[in-house]
């Protein structure tokens, strides 16, 4: 005998929902598989799950698409305090900057650039290094060059806009999942119900292929065994 087995996916349970709720502007009362109060809480409830998973794509889409931009603005910001570092220390070994002056960005006094790997160190290191040389300057020193603070700002503001931006957008989509996720145990609840009702209504009807195909007109979704398909494919190949 095939075995069933409930969605494991939100669209899925959308789609079961949905197919049994069709029946009630399809079928007279009479004719209906399953009752009245549970067709009234499967519509009441698909309207909520539906649009709670229709906003939590949206969210992910948005995301997503903000995503690839921002890795872009991540990309150039890193480039811009990375290789103004790198100046800086090249201007450090020519002994035109004190090496004392790198206290100032907060720099260790090996020539080193730090890790910048992480969005959260290019925050920290990005302000560090405006900072810094803003009052290194203020202090009479000579500005540096290729790049220039003010280039290295522009893209570093930049980058702080859209990992602002990304940071909301992964709190909503974080948010949005949380609640589908919250809808989906009542999901599976209401088609289980559902799928049991539908079987009961029509358990004597045969033969089993005509009652399984009731079942499924009602989003029952069967499965059968590998032996079983075997089985199944012999018995067809021999009429």
């Amino acid at each position: 005998m095939p075995y069933r087995r409930l969605p494991n996916t939100d669209q899925a349970r959308v789609r079961a929902l949905k197919t049994a709720v069709e029946k009630g502007e399809l079928y007279n009362v009479r004719d209906l598989a399953i009752t009245l109060k549970t067709l009234f809480e499967a519509r009441n409830f698909l309207q909520r799950f539906e649009a709670a998973q229709i906003y939590y794509t949206q969210c992910y889409d948005n995301q997503s698409r903000a995503s690839r931009k921002h890795q872009s603005n991540v990309k150039t910001a890193r480039l811009y305090i990375s290789h103004f570092i790198q100046v800086l220390n090249l201007a450090v070994l020519r002994d035109e900057i004190k090496v004392a002056h790198k206290n100032l960005y907060g720099l260790p006094d090996t020539n080193t650039v730090p890790d910048l790997l992480s969005e959260a160190a290019l925050v920290e290191w990005g302000k560090r290094i405006i900072d810094g040389e803003q009052r290194r300057m203020s202090q009479g020193g000579i500005p540096i060059y290729n790049p220039t603070i003010a280039r290295v700002k522009v893209h570093y503001d930049i980058f702080l806009d859209s990992y602002e931006r990304q940071k909301n957008y992964q709190a909503l989509t974080s948010r949005s999942l949380d609640e589908l996720a919250s809808m989906r145990d009542r999901a599976d609840e209401l088609i289980l119900d559902i799928w049991n009702q539908v079987e009961a209504n029509y358990q004597d009807v045969t033969p089993n292929e005509a009652r399984l195909e009731k079942c499924r007109d009602y989003g029952l979704i069967y499965y059968y065994r590998s032996s079983e398909k075997v089985k199944e494919e012999n018995k067809i190949s021999c009429l």
